[in-house]
């Protein structure tokens, strides 16, 4: 705690719900990292802004910008309270060339990261809304499922997966419904169950396939 406060004294910054981070295709010239708090993750898909992800203590964003020296590829908006540290290239570059477990890390997290919002965008282009459902349900047992007796829990709630797939509540729960009519999912309040994740995969390859080449 005592190097977490340090560390806040020296490069912290407290901002607020709301407040703008950067904007997509702007300059960067810092990064940050979450030390409390929640940061949206934005990108504009079809002339509409979407959430890409949801970023919290621990995680950072913005270093693209400063490693590569080109305009922000995405957007970050403050989504709850939090405290930030914000690091500029001098620093950056001392804190990788000086630690390398840091930019080991960094690098798996950057890998990461590029492949989940590479699907993002894909599942956002998706015309047929169940074809975004599925395909976000499928994404969502990979990167946050929990293994149960039940199947693979992924705790979600209908409104951010509404968020996630550009729809409305209401017919993400229509969705829903139909899924767990075919067996696929079933759900409690927070939390979407998928008993068999290939099989989920194997519905989600026959859309794909349905989408290339029509009905």
């Amino acid at each position: 705690m005592a190097g977490e406060d340090a560390l806040f004294q020296r490069f912290g910054k407290e901002f607020k719900k709301g407040d703008v981070l950067f904007r997509e295709g702007e300059p960067g010239k810092e990064m940050y990292v979450i030390q409390a708090g929640k940061v949206n993750i934005t990108k504009t898909v079809r002339d509409t802004e979407k959430i890409l992800a949801t970023l919290g203590a621990g995680e950072f964003l913005g270093e693209m910008a400063i490693l590569n020296n080109k305009p922000r590829s995405a957007g970050a908006v403050v989504a709850e309270d939090a405290k930030l540290l914000v690091i500029d290239p001098k620093t950056f570059e001392a804190m990788i060339r000086g630690n390398a477990e840091i930019a080991i890390r960094m690098i798996k997290k950057l890998a990461a990261r590029l492949a989940q919002a590479n699907s993002q965008v894909e599942t956002l282009l998706k015309q047929d809304l169940n074809h975004r459902i599925v395909r976000q349900l499928r994404q969502l047992a990979d990167t946050r499922g929990e293994s149960e007796a039940q199947g693979v829990r992924v705790d979600i709630a209908i409104e951010e997966l509404a968020q996630l797939c550009n729809a409305g509540a209401h017919d993400i729960i229509e969705g829903l419904e139909r899924l767990e009519k075919a067996r696929l999912v079933s759900r409690q309040v927070g939390s979407v169950f998928i008993a068999e994740p290939d099989k989920l995969g194997e519905f989600l390859d026959f859309l794909d396939l349905k989408e290339r080449f029509g009905s």
